[in-house]
């Protein structure tokens, strides 16, 4: 079984029943198990800002799922929520990445694997702290150590 780190947000309905019902969805995937799931926390916008502030969270699973089968269920997951990408940044029902598969380093034209951008986002490190302190961001150091960076982001628990 491989580990696996979800992020988890949203911003358009009820973000914060939208993101415990997905914790729920992830819990049924196939060939996987949901360990743990971080706090919810209230974060601003990121690039476009004219929009309605974000819940956003973390889960940890374990699966047997190939990182772009995973990748896929993620996708269908967002659809079942009624995610429609219109634009980049934009208001959404629910948006879904993997953030970390076990150590695996992937750059391939759909997945991207530490996730690009996850050591620069509050929205991101906080839930993966509540999940694990010591992480290790492969490429990157420690989660803890990427912390302070990002402390001035706007993010608090909800």
């Amino acid at each position: 079984m491989s580990q696996a780190f979800i992020a988890l947000g949203a911003n358009l309905g009820d973000p914060a029943a939208t993101i415990r019902a997905a914790f729920e969805a992830l819990n049924e995937l196939p060939e996987s198990r949901l360990l743990a799931c971080s706090e919810l926390y209230r974060t601003a916008p990121v690039g476009m800002t004219g929009q309605p502030e974000f819940v956003n969270a973390a889960a940890r699973i374990e699966t047997t799922l190939a990182p772009e089968a995973l990748l896929d269920a993620l996708l269908a997951i967002e659809h079942r929520f009624g995610r429609i990408r219109a634009e980049r940044n934009g208001p959404r029902t629910l948006d879904l990445d993997i953030l970390l598969y076990d150590d695996l380093v992937i750059d391939t034209p759909r997945l991207t694997l530490p996730h690009p951008r996850l050591h620069l986002r509050a929205f991101v490190l906080y839930p993966l702290a509540d999940l694990a302190p010591d992480l290790a961001l492969p490429g990157r150091g420690t989660l803890a150590a990427w912390l302070p960076a990002v402390a001035n982001q706007g993010i608090c628990p909800l």
